[in-house]
């Protein structure tokens, strides 16, 4: 998502002094990858079921088949599925937040304005899969590392971009307005 661009091509900044509103850029999750087993595993009951089902040896029943697929299902499947759906870093025009938890969501900011360096690291498997990690530093809190992100080049542009332009406004915006005494 980008901005209109103005006649020569600079993206409209808002006036001096206005408040801007905040907008989301993107909503990221980490690479699903780490659901290969989990879609494995799934395959692999469905097949067992429709083949036992009605062919299981005396003293077994098919409500004990299902009962333990169903368990086998929600402990490989669900709960990895929940896990990685409920993992949401989010880029907005303002600060990059990460969001994770599934019974309890545990949250992190970090502004654009304050600034921050932005390492990118890709591993053997993460450069076959076209994937990297960002660790976002301030130099205040700790680092803040978004883990198997797609496309991990764009996503660092459009970071480094957004920390420039957000620094320039608020460095603009502190300035005095020439109308008004300092």
């Amino acid at each position: 998502m980008t901005r209109p661009t103005s006649i020569g091509g600079r993206p409209l900044t808002p006036a001096p002094g206005t408040p801007t509103p905040e907008l989301r850029i993107a909503r990221i999750r980490p690479h699903a990858r780490r659901l290969f087993w989990s879609a494995l595993v799934l395959i692999a009951v469905a097949g067992a079921v429709g083949y036992l089902y009605g062919n299981l040896p005396s003293g077994f029943e098919n409500w004990m088949l299902l009962a333990a697929a169903a368990a086998v299902v929600l402990l490989l499947v669900l709960l990895p599925f929940a896990a990685w759906w409920s993992h949401v870093y989010t880029l907005t025009t303002e600060r990059v937040i990460e969001r994770r938890g599934i019974v309890v969501v545990h949250r992190r900011e970090l502004s654009h304005t304050r600034g921050y360096t932005i390492t990118l690291r890709r591993g053997i498997l993460q450069r076959i899969w076209g994937t990297g990690t960002l660790v976002l530093a301030d130099g205040i809190q700790e680092p803040l590392r978004l883990r198997n992100i797609p496309k991990t080049r764009l996503v660092h542009e459009v970071l480094v971009d957004r920390v420039e332009v957000s620094q320039i406004l608020a460095h603009r915006d502190a300035q005095p307005l020439p109308d008004q005494p300092a």
